[in-house]
């Protein structure tokens, strides 16, 4: 079945209030609408990239009977870290991995900067793309590796105080101040940020949703 392609008059749905995928979307030239999905972010468990995909349909489908017949885009990211030897609490973990959160407050921010110090981790964001009658044309988790230099107690105190950390996943912002502590990336860059647009635009034009990339503006 053929459907509308994405334009001003019939925009992307992007069912996030997220600053920084509004701020992605805005970067790529893609028309779109912010709705608010009213999923829970909270309670993932088992395999990291079944649950982001999981919970990135669930948003999708939230959404559409309250907007109708446009494509839909949901999204989840998560950081995940080796769970082995040490652990916080409120987040939740496996023998094999950990899932760090959003902190909510200066200590949780701490508690996971000082777990991240040193180390790799991973960010994984689960895509979902719903076509406008509602079905689900693409699902998928993009993985990126990601590596942090050693921090100073001092750092990690400073960083918090730039008030930089709270709310974001595994606490710090890797196209804000946050940038300071990333040696490396392997993967995608946008998807640290909140949104893979290499596999989100290739997803888009393999679906129907776009003929070409990138769109001329009117």
């Amino acid at each position: 079945m053929s459907y509308s392609i994405i334009s001003k008059q019939n925009p992307l749905i992007l069912a996030s209030a997220s600053s920084r995928r509004k701020r992605l979307l805005e970067q790529a030239g893609l028309p779109f609408r912010s709705v608010k999905s009213q999923v829970a972010e909270a309670g993932l468990f088992g395999n990291p990239e079944h649950e982001v995909c999981l919970l990135a349909e669930k948003k999708a489908s939230e959404v559409y009977p309250r907007v109708g017949e446009y494509w839909i885009l949901g999204a989840d990211t998560i950081v995940v870290i080796d769970g082995t030897g040490s652990k916080i609490p409120e987040q939740e973990t496996n023998a094999a991995h950990m899932i760090l959160g959003k902190p909510g407050n200066a200590k949780e921010a701490g508690n996971m900067l000082r777990l991240l110090s040193g180390k790799e981790h991973r960010v994984i964001t689960g895509i979902c793309l719903l076509d406008p009658s509602g079905g689900t044309t693409y699902l998928k988790a993009i993985a990126t590796d990601v590596y942090i230099k050693k921090l100073t107690d001092q750092e990690i105190d400073a960083y918090i105080n730039t008030k930089e950390p709270i709310g974001k996943a595994g606490s710090y912002a890797i196209q804000g101040i946050g940038s300071f502590m990333v040696k490396g990336i392997s993967g995608s860059y946008t998807n640290v940020v909140g949104l893979p647009l290499y596999a989100l635009i290739k997803a888009l034009i393999s679906a129907g949703a776009l003929k070409n990339f990138p769109l001329v503006p009117d």
